[in-house]
Order: C-alpha cells, then structure tokens, then sequence
C-alpha cells in the first residue's frame, strides 16, 4: 500500500487529468457513487472513477497499480452479485460511456462499455436491426455479453457472446488491446463466457441481424392451473420455429392496467411468448395457451424495445438470484417447479422464471466456455424484495428452489444469473474442460489478478 503522501499526489494528479469525475470516501456525492441495483450490497471504495473516455479509463488503471489497488469495473447494468464494488478498492466506473454506433450495411454494432440494453435496443431500432439482449431494458450490455448473454432472441440469433465479433479491451497494465477472431483469438476465445477477468472492455462489436416484426402473447393464470400451463408452453415451444421465445414465470401481480384489481399484489403465474415475426403467426402458435382459462392477456404486434422494458427490476431494492440448467422438463419436474411458487414472497418483486433454450442456442459455436449452451430448459429463481427483515425467507426460497431442480440438473450454470455461490460454481458456469486453458489466458494478461471482483479465474 502506498504511503499516505504518495497516494493522496496521485488522487489530485487523477482529479486533474480525468475528464470524467474521481469520488474518495469525504467527497459529497460518493455515497451517490457507490449505491448499486443490489441494495444488499454496501462496500466502501478507495477511489471511484467515473470515466467519460477510453483515456480515462487507462489513466484509471494507471492510478490504481501506481498504488497497488485492486480493481473492480462497473458497466451500465445489474451486477447483482455486487462485483461493481470492492471494500477499498479502485472503481472504474463506465457509465458515462454509453456511445452506440450502428453501421446497418455491415449489419453490425459498436457498443461502449457502460451502455445499457436500452442505449443499444433503441440504437438500432430504427434501422430494423436487432441482437440478442437480457430481458430488461437496464442490463448493462458489456457483462452481459462477456458472460454469454440470454434473452428474449437468444433462440432465434444465438446467445449474446455468439454475436461477438471484436472488443476493446485495458488491460491490467493499462494496455489498450483489441481481440476478434484474428487478432489475439486465444483472448477473444476466453472472453466468450469468461467474463471481466482479463481486462475492462471500454467496447464491443456486436453482430446485428433483421428484426423488421416483433410480436408477443402474455397471458395471466390463477397459480392452481400453472403445471397445465407450463405443460401447454411445452409442447408449442418444441414443436415451435425457433423465432419463438419466452418463459412461464411465477409473480405478484403488478398494478398495470391490463392486470384485473383482485390480482394485483397476489401470486399469479403467467405465460410469455415472443416472436420473431408477425402477429398473425404468433397467434396460431399461441392458440393452446389461449384456450387455457385465463384472466386477462397482450397479444399482438409490439415493438422488440417495449418488450425488454416490461419486466425491468427497479434498481434499489434487495436481490438474490440463482439458476439450474435442466436435462429436460419432465412432468415431475413440472409439478417441482409450480409447487416452490406457493412458498414464493409475495407481494415482492420476485420472480420463479422457467425458459426455454434449444434452436440457435445449442446450435452456435461450441468451442467457447459457455457449458450451458445444450441444456434444454433453465430455471430461474430470483427473489427480489425491499424490508431487510425478509432476507431470511427470501433467500430460502432461492436456495430451496435450486435444490429442487438438482436432481435434473446439468450441473452447467450461467454466471450472470448467480451472486457468490463458491468457487465450484464458478467452475460449473465456466466448464471444467474449459478452466486450465482460461487460467492460462489470466496469467497472460492479468498474471496479479487484478480484476478478482468477479466470478474469479486465477492465473496459473
């Protein structure tokens, strides 16, 4: 650790060369600077630099091994595990960059590190362009898609990271590098699912492919029919194209104008699907799910960046998540499943998700650690809450629904779904065949881990 002299040179020399702005703990606007989407999570940086340029962020890397400081990166978005922040640690916070430039005849997107599925949804929109993106507006796009990237088109364009075409990249020594299939491939081989463990990625170039038509069913059910719908979304998923998307998810009724007033703050289950395509289209494929008794519905045409809004979480609130990749979805599994929603706390904003994977998803590049690419179904539990005295149960829920799962499951998890969990979860999210060949690649480009505020690969 440096002295107290040294370090507070080097915090005024970092004030006067940043153009964005630098926060240390007695600054006003710090604790500002610090609050994440997870309010559970509460941790004191050393120095927080809100960088508005790649400059700044080299000059940031500069300051933080200057006085030997570990590094944590926050990018536009969730990060519900918290590694946005680390108790005494340097900061770099990306948010102020969020520029998207589209080049629609190469059908192809450059996106900052700091921008979030909206700056990049609503970016190319207009061009009827889109990618694979979360299934919220306020994911933030670069952990996203370096930890693999699911979502609403994942089964009709592939997973997120299937989209990587290049990124842009400082390193731990403050080297600005560049990685696509050319130019440091073993790098750009690592960063398809293995996160922000070898460099903060100032932006990334994302294949863009046609979406001239987005279409979408949501349909509300009383939660005593959700094993007939989860059945029924079932059978059209997998007799379905793979334009076609969505979940059957468990939550409290929101108060939205669709959703009847005695639903409102009780658990429902609902059916979602998307389409890559047309309306009419849409409404054949749904037509089962229709004829199920339900209280109310949404179908129709509807524009892809409305969609990624209507099951935004907003930010503030108390989160703990957690996933299982599943072999298949059984009957048995089925009733497992509709069952954990009754012990669920509502009202809160939790959610007991269960989508579907298949068509380009198991189809793309295998040879990237993604080990959760050929499972068919995945189930998501996340518990969402505000009063600290529901910690307890809400995190229980979670627990006890994964282990409800564990006897289907494929043992593969995708790390942007999961907070701390231990370093076997790490393994399983990146793939045990996978993990001496990215320890290799830490060490080549991260040999101090550095950048350990995450779901963490050590050199070797």
């Amino acid at each position: 650790m440096a002295s107290l002299s040294k370090a507070g040179a080097a915090l005024a020399a970092l004030r006067e060369d940043l153009v964005g702005e630098v926060f240390a703990p007695r600054d006003p606007g710090y604790d500002e600077a610090r609050t994440v989407f997870n309010a559970m999570i509460d941790r004191r940086p050393a120095v927080i630099a809100q960088c508005a340029q790649v400059t700044d962020v080299v000059r940031a890397v500069r300051f933080g091994r200057e006085l030997d400081l570990h590094i944590a990166v926050r990018g536009g978005g969730h990060g519900v595990a918290g590694t946005a922040l680390g108790d005494g640690a340097l900061v770099v916070d990306l948010r102020r960059m969020h520029h998207v430039t589209v080049d629609p005849a190469a059908e192809a997107v450059r996106v900052e590190g700091g921008a979030t599925m909206s700056h990049l949804d609503r970016a190319t929109e207009p061009y009827g362009l889109a990618t694979t993106g979360g299934r919220a507006s306020t994911t933030g796009v670069g952990g996203f898609v370096l930890g693999g990237g699911t979502g609403w088109l994942d089964r009709a364009f592939g997973l997120a990271v299937d989209n990587l075409l290049g990124i842009e990249l400082v390193t731990a020594d403050a080297e600005r590098v560049h990685a696509n299939a050319d130019d440091n491939p073993e790098l750009f081989w690592a960063l398809h699912g293995g996160g922000g463990n070898f460099g903060i990625a100032t932006a990334l170039t994302l294949r863009l492919h046609e979406l001239p038509e987005f279409s979408i069913a949501l349909l509300l059910y009383p939660p005593r029919l959700g094993p007939d719908v989860v059945r029924v979304f079932r059978e059209i998923v997998q007799g379905g194209p793979d334009e076609l998307g969505g979940a059957v998810l468990y939550l409290t009724g929101p108060p939205v104008r669709f959703v009847p007033p005695e639903l409102v703050g009780k658990l429902v289950c609902a059916a979602v699907l998307t389409y890559a395509g047309g309306e009419g289209d849409l409404r054949g494929l749904a037509a089962p799910l229709l004829a199920l008794p339900h209280e109310a519905e949404v179908v129709g045409a509807m524009p892809y960046t409305d969609v990624q809004c209507m099951l935004d979480v907003p930010t503030g609130l108390r989160n703990h998540w957690s996933a299982e990749y599943v072999r298949g979805l059984p009957d048995e599994l089925v009733e497992v499943f509709c069952t954990r929603a009754a012990s669920m706390p509502v009202p809160t904003g939790s959610q007991h998700v269960l989508f579907p994977q298949g068509g380009a998803i198991a189809g793309g590049p295998h040879e990237y650690p993604v080990p959760y690419r050929d499972a068919p179904w995945a189930m998501h539990p996340f518990a969402v809450w505000q009063d600290p005295a529901d910690d307890e149960r809400a995190i229980a829920w979670v627990r006890d629904a994964r282990a409800d799962a564990r006897p289907w499951s494929t043992g593969a998890v995708y790390l942007n779904f999961i907070g701390e969990e231990g370093p076997e979860r790490v393994r399983a999210g990146l793939g045990e065949g996978n993990l001496l060949r990215l320890e290799k690649v830490k060490r080549a480009y991260d040999p101090d881990n550095v950048f350990r505020f995450n779901h963490n690969i050590r050199p070797v």
